[in-house]
């Protein structure tokens, strides 16, 4: 949402249970069990310690992160992150020194029509457990 100000859980905040939004929302603190934004971007921040499932429109993780993401859009592993968990989006873009360990399920479901850049299929099965983006087959 073009000029809207996300909502924040700041630092010092803990959540423990279902987190559900219409609206972005940057996490700093601590959360567990779940967090939902059908429609909006979840940026999970160099200073947040999250312990759930996350389903958003868009994800980006600059802290720490155990469970799975499921992201209708793009879902982004900053410098710096640590993500235990699968993840299931359109896109990925992993920076170095991002950490990841996991799956990755790239569905294809974005913009583009189910073809990555020029025009192929996405890949769908990926494996990852090191730093940065090295990837492997199933």
């Amino acid at each position: 949402m073009a000029g809207e100000t996300a909502a924040v859980i700041g630092k010092s905040v803990q959540i423990r249970g279902e987190v559900k939004g219409q609206e972005d929302l940057v996490v700093e603190g601590l959360v567990e069990g779940t967090i939902t934004l059908s429609e909006n971007k979840l940026t999970i921040g160099a200073t947040a310690r999250v312990t759930a499932n996350v389903a958003a429109k868009d994800v980006v993780v600059q802290g720490h992160l155990q469970g799975d993401i499921h992201a209708a859009g793009r879902v982004e592993l900053r410098s710096g992150s640590n993500v235990n968990g699968d993840i299931r989006a359109a896109r990925l873009s992993v920076e170095d020194n991002a950490i990841f360990s996991g799956k990755v399920e790239l569905d294809g479901t974005g913009a583009d029509g189910g073809k990555g850049a020029g025009g192929h299929p996405p890949a769908t099965a990926v494996s990852a457990t090191s730093a940065g983006a090295q990837f492997g087959a199933n």
